[in-house]
């Protein structure tokens, strides 16, 4: 149990971040009268920590100008700054929308730093940092979050992640959205004062920029960014929705231009805008943190880099389609993750000497997995009521026939066939898509014998499964967090919670449990024993005003050494 005083002194420092990045303004406009202000509209933020450094980023602007700003920041181990530790000199210019990171070298492992960029007169915000430990590690703390839409709601899943006793937050991408001011999850948006900007559909370089920008602005996310180091991967609305290595499901060529430069654009934007370290080629960022010989995290690019296009799964049931699309689907050559970042990978792995090797990655690598039967019965062009009948029948006559085997009844001929039936993932855009993919890496990890976790986002949703090769060999297990503020499945299915957490549950075999219906975040407690996985969730998204469901024991997921 944690002593109370160290929580307390925590929370008080958290207050005082909190409180500095309220009177940012204030603090950015102290100055002479004759010194153009200078401002730091977004905060600060800290990101890819490592034992001896962190990458530290603000944006900052004179008033009225367009010049560059000269900037010096400070590092120190002390909020009032009584002794500067490192320090610097940067320049935010026109070059990267006035965005600022530098690479702040010298640091201490596993301390807690505070830091800030100073423009003549005008200091930014306060943020807290901390480095990565060394050497014997007893335990690590991750909060681990996904998919945070602005216009859905409010970001108060930034806010408990803030107030969290997480030495590192990891964001598995979907941090923007891409979509025109009425597109995706839009609905309540000019009612909660959060319509997206720019209006338009994000395609260039300002676009991305804006919209950044707009993420960037909440009082949430600045809070959130000054309290706790960032590790961030993108995922797909980074750039597109359903994107792929050289195309995307929302990205016409023919009305929206050639898919590479919207590509470059965003990736640009996101490198400015994000406390990442950028390397001389952008479109790379898969990397790894070592928290001492606990674990080792290596964070993926499932999205951009060698993803081949999608199979529909409309195809893979659809006789005219099927053989086509299964020879695409099961082709030993398919990429997720493209020839050299699984090389690099399984480099990682194999000299990794750390107790766990944790992957960051966007989708979900489990399988889930439903009978033919139930997928071409949920076909989703058809959402009348007699198809939803349908579909209800599938699952039930499966369920049933499955019941009855598990409890030793004997079964007719029919139930066999339901039983024995080809099953394929209902959502190809995950590693369900990407088989030969999936089983080369967790055959990675079975062979060199490593303990493996994988980290998902993508579905909105929480789910905790078994990963398993093609054999049905365990290999680890799978923690995916839900999402900051996008909805899930209740905003699809016109089933209760309770019955749809009953039909995955039910029907996918490696999935141990999955909630449906709530957004939140999963705070990860690695030891040299176990991983513990336990989601908290919020009870709405809609006001400031809201409260931390207590978690059950079923929400606290283990996982043994």
């Amino acid at each position: 149990m944690k002593h109370i005083q160290p929580r307390r002194d925590f929370l008080i420092r958290v207050s005082s971040i909190s409180a500095v990045l309220t009177t940012g303004g204030i603090l950015s406009a102290c100055g002479s009268s004759d010194s153009p202000m200078v401002n730091f509209d977004y905060g600060v933020a800290s990101g890819d920590p490592l034992s001896d450094r962190v990458i530290l980023w603000t944006h900052a602007k004179f008033q009225d100008l367009s010049d560059a700003v000269n900037l010096t920041w400070q590092v120190a181990a002390d909020l009032e700054f009584s002794k500067i530790l490192v320090s610097g000199e940067a320049q935010a210019n026109s070059d990267t929308g006035y965005t600022c990171k530098v690479d702040a070298t010298g640091l201490l492992p596993n301390q807690t730093y505070y830091y800030r960029f100073k423009a003549g007169l005008h200091t930014s915000p306060i943020g807290k940092t901390k480095t990565l430990p060394i050497g014997a590690v007893s335990d690590v703390k991750l909060a681990v979050m996904s998919c945070s839409n602005y216009p859905s709601g409010f970001f108060n899943v930034y806010s408990e992640i803030a107030r969290s006793d997480a030495d590192v937050a990891i964001h598995l991408g979907d941090y923007i959205y891409e979509y025109a001011a009425t597109g995706y999850a839009s609905e309540k948006a000019a009612s909660l004062g959060r319509t997206s900007v720019p209006a338009n559909e994000i395609l260039t370089l300002s676009d991305y920029r804006l919209r950044h920008a707009q993420y960037k602005s909440d009082a949430d996310s600045k809070q959130f960014h000054a309290s706790k180091p960032l590790i961030a991967v993108w995922d797909d609305h980074e750039f597109a929705n359903d994107a792929y290595k050289d195309g995307a499901e929302n990205h016409t060529p023919a009305t929206e231009g050639p898919f590479a430069a919207r590509k470059a654009a965003a990736l640009q934007a996101y490198h400015e805008w994000m406390p990442i370290r950028t390397g001389a080629d952008k479109s790379k960022i898969y990397r790894s943190f070592n928290f001492g010989n606990l674990l080792s995290l290596h964070m993926l690019d499932t999205r951009s880099i060698g993803r081949d296009q999608q199979v529909e799964i409309t195809d893979l049931i659809n006789p005219a389609k099927q053989a086509s699309a299964l020879a695409t689907l099961s082709s030993p050559t398919r990429q997720l993750m493209g020839t050299e970042q699984v090389q690099w990978l399984q480099t990682q792995m194999a000299t990794s000497t750390a107790t766990w090797q944790v992957i960051g990655q966007q989708v979900l690598m489990a399988r889930m997995e439903f009978p033919l039967t139930i997928l071409q019965a949920l076909n989703p062009s058809d959402t009348s009521a007699q198809a939803q009948a349908a579909g209800q029948k599938a699952i039930t006559d499966y369920l049933t026939a499955k019941g009855k085997q598990a409890q030793g009844y004997p079964i007719t001929a029919t139930e066999t066939a339901l039983l024995n039936q080809p099953k394929l993932g209902y959502n190809l855009d995950a590693w369900d898509g990407y088989p030969a993919a999936r089983e080369i890496l967790l055959s990675t990890a079975a062979q060199l014998k490593k303990r493996l976790v994988v980290l998902a986002g993508d579905t909105h949703n929480a789910w905790h499964s078994d990963l398993t090769l093609m054999s049905g060999q365990k290999v680890g297990e799978e923690f995916a967090t839900s999402s900051v503020s996008s909805p899930g499945l209740e905003a699809y299915l016109s089933l209760p919670p309770a019955q749809v957490k009953a039909i995955f549950e039910g029907v996918v075999k490696d999935l141990r449990w999955m909630d449906s219906s709530r957004r939140g975040y999963l705070k990860l407690t690695v030891s040299t024993g176990q991983v513990q996985g336990e989601w908290l969730f919020i009870d709405t998204i809609l006001s400031k005003n809201y409260k931390v469901d207590v978690p059950v024991a079923a929400e606290k997921r283990v996982y043994m050494a």
